[in-house]
């Protein structure tokens, strides 16, 4: 035994078809067991809302101990953990390989397994994370969509907030009449055959967010990487099941990594490397699909072939050279590096390319948002989705910068937001941007999303 340690947080696969993964007695064991560890530790207390409730409860019990903490409150520890993963690489000295073997963020997985599996959750919020449902009816609806889920309008908000339970305060994402998919279909961007990247091939999975809510941030990337070269296509089976990992069906996220590894499979093995747009969905195809289903090559397979977008386009850069053509942004940029970039324990990749542009002037917040994809707008949540963010819109406020970026679309929405609460004259960004999109600026390339949404700058 030794305290703490200084090797690589290795993580096990999920068991998460034993009969004993969501059997709730041995799982409240288990979380007795960590709980215990985090409360003679207590590196996390500043992570997110989880450690100051799990700590709070045992401070204010009878014996100040675990042992008096009713199991039935573990409940409340549970529910405040967004799956950001950020304890378990950056601050838990008890991960595996370590004998205490903590992996709190699958823990509170496991905890949800139990309530997926108790049918604990409400009707409403199983249909909030069927994404691809939603986007797809959404999409023949969008300018209805985007007027009931506008935050001026109190009637149908207040109405959403009652029957799905999502804070009405909370800014949604809009709904595209044509999706990424269609679009890149319809008018794919000229490729320059004799860039330096031109013997690349990448397939672009699209993701739910990007398909149905932000097509912009799909036709950056792929513009860049024409103007780089890269043969590319554009595939989306379907949503990557993060929505329904972070509610524990996890036979849902298995059903859909055996679907999207299927369609890319033949494009991988014709030498085509798979580029994830959003971090939440480069994650579950590199990290979390493999530990639920470590079995199943083709599932590896796609593992193995996948990059960031931000990550792809570096690698272009140092190995092959970027595309000549990049100007300056005419500006600094405030750049949030989310969770699930960081997570995939690749470096701040987004950073790195947007240090490639002239004259860049690039102020990092490495922090979490606070938004937890689908968490943060639930009613119950939302406070504390902005309270967990407030530092990060308070350094984007302080940085001054006429461009705030973040890798996640969400997350961006919600720092915005949380600029919106700070006392000051300063008014935020009218909307982050995705840093491929900021790519694509300095290319000259401007995406019909953002010319549909305005400047980033409130006029």
């Amino acid at each position: 035994m030794r305290e703490g340690s200084l090797e690589a947080p290795k993580r096990h696969a999920i068991p998460w078809q034993s009969p004993d993964f969501a059997d709730r007695s041995k799982t409240e064991a288990e979380m007795a067991r960590v709980f215990d560890i985090c409360h003679t530790c207590r590196r996390c207390f500043n992570l997110c809302e989880s450690f100051p409730r799990l700590f709070d409860l045992i401070d204010t019990s009878a014996t100040g101990e675990l042992d008096s903490v009713k199991r039935a409150d573990f409940a409340k520890v549970a529910a405040a953990c967004t799956l950001c993963d950020m304890c378990f690489m950056t601050k838990c000295p008890y991960v595996p390989p370590h004998p205490f073997d903590v992996d709190f963020p699958h823990l509170m997985l496991r905890y949800r397994a139990v309530l997926w599996k108790e049918r604990a959750s409400t009707f409403a919020r199983r249909q909030l994370v069927k994404t691809d449902r939603n986007g797809r009816l959404a999409r023949l609806v969008a300018a209805l969509a985007n007027w009931a889920s506008d935050r001026r309008n109190r009637f149908t908000r207040g109405l959403l907030e009652r029957i799905a339970g999502i804070d009405r305060r909370a800014e949604l994402p809009r709904y595209q009449r044509e999706s990424f998919a269609a679009r890149a279909k319809a008018s794919p961007p000229s490729r320059d055959p004799s860039a330096t990247a031109a013997a690349r091939k990448a397939v672009l999975f699209a993701t739910c967010f990007v398909n149905y809510n932000n097509p912009g941030i799909g036709e950056a990337a792929h513009a860049v990487l024409a103007r780089n070269g890269v043969e590319t296509a554009v595939l989306y089976p379907r949503c990557c099941g993060m929505p329904q990992f972070e509610e524990g069906d996890l036979a849902a996220v298995a059903a859909a990594a055996r679907e999207v590894s299927a369609a890319l499979g033949p494009l991988i093995d014709k030498g085509y490397d798979v580029i994830a747009l959003v971090p939440s969905c480069a994650l579950m195809l590199k990290f979390e699909w493999p530990l639920l289903l470590p079995e199943e090559e083709a599932v590896q397979k796609l593992a193995r072939a996948t990059f960031d977008v931000s990550e792809y386009v570096v690698d272009i850069a140092k190995k092959e050279g970027l595309a000549p053509g990049l100007g300056p942004l005419g500006g600094g940029v405030s750049l949030h590096i989310a969770c699930h970039a960081r997570a995939q324990n690749m470096g701040q990749k987004a950073a790195e390319m947007l240090r490639l542009l002239p004259e860049s002037d690039i102020a990092v917040i490495e922090r979490c948002s606070g938004h937890g994809g689908s968490w943060g707008v639930l009613k119950e949540n939302f406070a504390t989705a902005l309270k967990v963010g407030r530092p990060v819109a308070r350094e984007a406020a302080a940085n001054g910068k006429p461009f705030l970026s973040s890798e996640c679309p969400l997350a961006g929405m919600h720092i915005v937001q949380g600029m919106e609460t700070l006392s000051g004259e300063k008014r935020p960004p009218a909307r982050a941007l995705h840093p491929i999109e900021l790519m694509a600026r300095a290319y000259g390339i401007e995406g019909s999303q953002s010319r549909g949404e305005g400047s980033e700058k409130r006029e």
